[in-house]
């Protein structure tokens, strides 16, 4: 059996990363369990028009395949024991408040325990920052987290490809994601290949 991938998904400008992601990895059959932080709602709704309740119905209705939502202050949920096995988890897109919560320990919400349970458990960790511009402590954090095992992916598109529409730029960025998570895909043209 295929171990799930957390995901969460914070309240940086960027949602469209997320959701692109957790919809790739169903495809799969790859098994997720969403976190959304209060913030992140905000942005799905700001973002992409999701108007719906902050319930796993609404989860139901926006993804297809092997997905359970967790409600951001559940913290008896099983993501935040580190006897619940996982692949690890990705943040996507990842702001600098929940990036800074992550780097000191702090477990103020479901995500940020979820988040320390990976490291304290050394499984895998990616973080996708999308702030602009950054500032000494946000690179302080990124550094800190780092030499903890984490993985910084900065959401920054590459356009080499010559996109020619904002879901090739998405697909890029997920694509990267998805080859720090070691998961095929085709979401992107590599370099060099025809």
């Amino acid at each position: 059996m295929t171990k799930p991938w957390i995901v969460g998904i914070t309240g940086a400008s960027g949602a469209v990363y997320g959701v692109r992601l957790v919809e790739t990895l169903l495809e799969r059959d790859i098994p997720v369990h969403l976190l959304i932080t209060d913030a992140g709602w905000r942005v799905l709704h700001e973002e992409l028009d999701w108007s719906a309740g902050r319930r796993q119905e609404t989860i139901a209705e926006k993804f297809t395949g092997p997905v359970r939502y967790y409600p951001i202050q559940d913290i008896g949920a099983s993501v935040a024991s580190g006897s619940f096995l996982t692949s690890g988890m990705v943040i996507v897109p990842c702001s600098m408040g929940t990036l800074s919560g992550i780097a000191t320990g702090a477990s103020d919400n479901l995500l940020e325990r979820a988040a320390d349970v990976v490291l304290k458990e050394g499984r895998k960790l990616f973080l996708v920052p999308r702030e602009t511009p950054l500032h000494a402590i946000h690179l302080e954090n990124m550094l800190k987290l780092v030499r903890m095992g984490a993985r910084i992916i900065p959401a920054m598109p590459a356009f080499y490809q010559k996109p020619q529409s904002m879901d090739e730029l998405v697909d890029f960025m997920v694509g990267k994601v998805l080859d720090s998570m070691e998961i095929e895909h085709q979401l992107y043209r590599r370099w060099g290949d025809s």
